[in-house]
């Protein structure tokens, strides 16, 4: 703007006057949505496996049995394969979902909408995310070494199906999941926005993201137990079922069983929350910050051009 002079901005100020507020624009969002939550998606995955491959081995472990250490990045290259679309169809479908269901919902029930959209976007993505994370954690539990070797002998042994292990498990640990850490995040942004008079920055958003994370891993933890039995069995059918998982697991192990891996879980999901949710936000920014500058620069042209 320093390149147009006081005069020129009056001249054109009835062109800014007459510019109507856009539309909801839902393409836009789920493109900037996609965009940032592959991001965010992709660079917790990548810091962060070998937390998650610990937590998955002391999972899958019965009873007193060992676990070994080594190649806590098994699997990491398939992971974010599957990770990088997953994340983006998830907050891809949630950001225009939450902003529908907001202009639905009282202020004062912002929290449902949140919630709602959180469950819709885990949903989806979850055709995407079941596939992975069985391959994952296969890989991660020593029982192939490479995901084209465990696709090929999952599909042989288990047919098509055995991709999809688990996956009512996975709904029932995902869903309140996806729902829970984003209507945290969102509602203590809110109320943090109330009181400090200002948006968040890049730390606080970080923080509350961690917070977030860490509660919701924490109460999951039982779901997440159960849904990795499921998922590493294989054709062994060592369970039936979700019921039969939990009634299995209580009665061979007892209730301590359902919070083996919390501690991984909730270091895990609690630093991951923090770079997630902060790296999402930082990359929307950065996005609307690109739109408004095109907007802008637009705007300098027209100003310029009713001066000729």
């Amino acid at each position: 703007m320093s390149k147009l002079s006081y005069s020129s901005i009056d001249q054109g100020s009835h062109l800014f006057q007459s510019m109507r507020v856009e539309p909801f624009n839902p393409l836009q969002v789920v493109w900037d949505g996609a965009i940032a939550g592959a991001a965010a998606g992709g660079v917790v995955e990548a810091v962060l496996y070998p937390i998650d491959t610990i937590k998955t081995r002391l999972q899958a472990a019965h009873g007193g049995s060992r676990i070994h250490w080594k190649d806590l990045y098994s699997g990491v290259a398939c992971n974010l394969a599957g990770v990088l679309p997953a994340s983006a169809i998830f907050v891809g479908i949630y950001e225009p979902t939450k902003q529908k269901l907001l202009e639905l919902f009282p202020e004062n029930l912002s929290a449902f909408a949140h919630l709602t959209a959180g469950a819709i976007g885990g949903a989806v993505s979850s055709f995407i995310r079941v596939p992975t994370e069985v391959v994952k954690q296969r890989i991660q539990t020593g029982h192939f070494t490479s995901a084209p070797n465990a696709i090929r002998l999952i599909v042989a042994k288990e047919g098509f199906r055995g991709l999809y292990a688990g996956y009512s498990s996975f709904l029932l640990r995902d869903l309140p999941f996806d729902a829970l850490q984003f209507c945290i995040y969102e509602q203590l942004r809110i109320g943090y926005k109330i009181a400090a008079r200002r948006d968040l920055n890049d730390s606080e958003n970080a923080l509350v993201g961690a917070f977030a994370g860490a509660i919701t891993g924490a109460i999951t933890t039982p779901l997440d137990v159960m849904k990795t039995r499921l998922m590493v069995q294989g054709s062994v059918n060592q369970y039936n079922g979700i019921l039969n998982c939990a009634q299995t697991i209580f009665r061979e192990e007892g209730p301590a069983a359902f919070l083996k891996g919390i501690g991984p879980r909730v270091l895990w999901i609690g630093i991951g929350g923090s770079i997630f949710f902060g790296v999402l936000e930082r990359t929307k920014l950065m996005l609307s910050q690109k739109r408004f500058d095109q907007d802008l620069k637009s705007c300098q042209s027209a100003v310029i051009n009713t001066r000729r």
